[in-house]
């Protein structure tokens, strides 16, 4: 059986490409390590020495604002040099390869590539192509996956709910263009919640999710219904080829979270979302600012849990 291009001889995770592939322990081991540093955010100086001396680049070939501030936030919080690459004025605007970018940067001594890509494997092919004491993070490539994000869901869960093996998970929404939700299925599955529902129109929702241990429901109510947990997701209509939907007002008809409708769940559910929103699309309002929101939380949870992957990695050698 082919190594998982993520660990090293030893199991251990020296790049994070997918939470696909990663067992209970190495996840576990991730959520634990960022316990470790929720509290730096309250010190007066938010900083440890973890990284000190390392050179951290940010590769954002597609736009962000959470995701890449959070990082640079982390990777500063550990000391480490940061260099965020601005791609619309690099030498890849002018046609250089990903790789001879790599390359070049490699060059610059770099000890950890974070990068996002328009392109699923993007991230996969990078890491085929360091020295091996240089590590890669993924921050989203194409559909495929975003793993930092499904590490930062799982730590809200676990903060909230406490435990995964007796919950109720809806993800609602664009399910098919979501690389989110591949994440987050992956590591809800392997971590033990035994009831995971991915919910929305047909023209969302992947026919062959039923291999993944999901139930597909088409109706929100069905969806939702007696839930701890509701992650909705964000139309991502700049992914959308043709007309997969009538339009966003219709789409809010059927599935938009509305306080009433999010009585369907269990009433100490939460809801999360990876953001941006769209409030009036997916989300009603009163719900994102509502009692059971935790979609602020999530953001300041995914600094500690880009800290704890950057940590980890940089800690283990090829």
């Amino acid at each position: 059986m082919a190594r998982n291009p993520q660990l090293n001889q030893n199991g251990e995770l020296i790049h994070l490409l997918s939470t696909e592939g990663l067992s209970r322990d190495i996840l576990t081991h991730i959520l634990d390590t960022a316990s470790s540093f929720v509290s730096v955010s309250d010190r007066e100086v938010k900083k440890v020495p973890l990284l000190r001396g390392k050179s951290v680049f940010n590769l954002f070939f597609e736009n962000s604002t959470r995701t890449r501030t959070t990082f640079d936030i982390a990777a500063t919080r550990l000391s480490a040099d940061v260099y965020t690459l601005d791609i619309a004025r690099s030498s890849t605007a002018k046609g250089e390869s990903l790789l001879d970018t790599i390359a070049n940067l490699s060059a610059m001594a770099a000890d950890i590539f974070v990068v996002r890509h328009s392109e699923s494997g993007a991230p996969y092919l990078i890491s085929q192509h360091v020295a091996p004491h240089v590590h890669v993070i993924n921050a989203g490539d194409g559909r495929h996956a975003h793993p930092t994000q499904g590490l930062l869901d799982m730590y809200t869960i676990r903060h909230y709910k406490k435990d995964f093996t007796n919950l109720s998970v809806a993800i609602v929404g664009d399910v098919l263009h979501s690389r989110v939700a591949r994440s987050d299925i992956h590591a809800l599955t392997t971590l033990g919640c035994p009831d995971l529902r991915v919910v929305g129109p047909r023209t969302l929702v992947p026919s062959d999710l039923s291999h993944m241990g999901v139930r597909v429901c088409h109706t929100l109510e069905e969806g939702i219904k007696g839930c701890d947990v509701v992650i909705t997701l964000r139309l991502q209509n700049e992914r959308m080829s043709g007309a997969l939907l009538p339009s966003s007002q219709e789409y809010f008809k059927s599935f938009g979270l509305t306080p009433e409708r999010l009585r369907w769940a269990k009433s100490d559910a939460i809801v999360m979302h990876p953001g941006p929103i769209n409030r009036g699309v997916e989300i009603d309002s009163a719900v994102v600012d509502g009692p059971q929101s935790v979609i602020l939380p999530q953001v300041t949870f995914g600094i500690a849990v880009r800290m704890a992957v950057m940590g980890i990695v940089a800690g283990n050698e090829a």
